[in-house]
């Protein structure tokens, strides 16, 4: 497989790489055959949280035996020092390993103050002095965070929503981290679902020998589509290129990346997926949308109590209430 340096930290890790948020939804021993099938094919970059709930511990289980083989990733959510170093001790635990390759502060509203010895930077900085990860970084949804970390020197990799949809602004992430000379890693390779053409994201993302994209795999016919782009890269050709412009015309603007941060709802509604309903009766199978079940879901956007948590959570701006009204009127369009 065609690796790409990893900025500064010189790692060289697999173009295509994996995004270990989905295993959390499947059982283990699913989870372990995706993980060596991945493996075996030669991707040897994998990125997880602590957040992921037992995405850890199912790396762990699957490719503990091959450890130096393998670059790993981790974030942790904590906002102090102390809290950080703990994150540390439970992801080595649950990975079976006594390092990991990068530790990245999991998308923090604001850089962490470095001069801080209790800060969250602080347990990065202690982590790696102690051995625990060999580099850091800080992973985000906030273009102006994002670009921020790059310049500040103070991490080696940038994690960061580049996608074929992104704008020119967002874009220029890219230029700035190769003179930074930071690694930037993309997430929400397909959107969280919404983008349908794989073909044209692949070659989206080949434009760049210094983006790494780390694909969401949960089924092992994805990841079988995954290793057959990366054998036979397609070309960004007109009809590729036509696909991604109007991909990005349809989802520009307010539209839902479905990363999570306004959870949890008073009102429990699923906010990135009813946010973004009418996106996914237009681009996916409807049947099962239009199940009971989901009738019930998308029905409790009636409950909102208009607290304002979840438009004060999204990293995005977006008026989430407003947004999730207007999807609630075309989801009943359909019915």
């Amino acid at each position: 497989m065609e690796k790409a340096r990893l900025g500064r930290t010189n790692l060289q890790v697999t173009r295509t790489s994996f995004g270990a948020l989905p295993i959390q939804r499947v059982d283990i021993d699913t989870a372990g055959s995706i993980l060596r099938r991945a493996f075996e094919a030669g991707i040897n970059f994998y990125d997880t949280a602590r957040a992921y709930t037992d995405s850890e511990a199912k790396l762990g289980c699957a490719l503990a035996d091959v450890r130096d083989e393998i670059v790993i990733a981790t974030k942790s959510p904590s906002g102090d020092r102390a809290r950080v170093m703990k994150d540390v001790e439970t992801s080595l635990r649950e990975l079976k390993t006594d390092r990991v390759d990068i530790l990245q502060l999991h998308n923090p509203r604001e850089l962490s103050d470095a001069a801080d010895g209790e800060s969250a930077y602080a347990g990065l900085a202690q982590a790696r002095r102690e051995g625990k990860t060999r580099f850091i970084g800080i992973t985000e949804h906030r273009l102006d965070v994002a670009v921020a970390a790059a310049e500040s020197g103070l991490y080696d990799t940038v994690q960061f929503p580049i996608s074929m949809i992104s704008d020119a602004k967002e874009l220029r992430l890219v230029e700035v981290c190769k003179v930074c000379d930071v690694g930037l890693i993309a997430m929400k390779a397909l959107c969280g679902g919404l983008v349908r053409n794989i073909r044209a994201a692949f070659a989206f993302y080949r434009q760049f020998a210094s983006v790494v994209p780390i694909w969401g795999v949960q089924r092992m016919a994805e990841l079988e589509q995954f290793l057959a782009l990366d054998a036979d890269p397609p070309e960004l050709d007109d009809e590729l290129r036509a696909a991604i412009e109007a991909d990005r015309g349809e989802l520009a603007g307010d539209f839902c990346r479905g990363c999570g941060y306004c959870l949890p709802c008073p009102a429990e509604i699923p906010i990135p997926m009813a946010a973004r309903m009418a996106f996914l009766m237009r681009r996916a199978p409807t049947k099962g949308f239009l199940a009971p079940a989901w009738q019930r879901q998308m029905a409790r956007i009636d409950d909102c109590i208009e607290c304002g948590d979840c438009r004060e959570r999204c990293p995005y701006g977006l008026d989430t209430p407003a947004l999730l009204k207007r999807m609630y009127e075309d989801y009943k369009t359909f019915l």
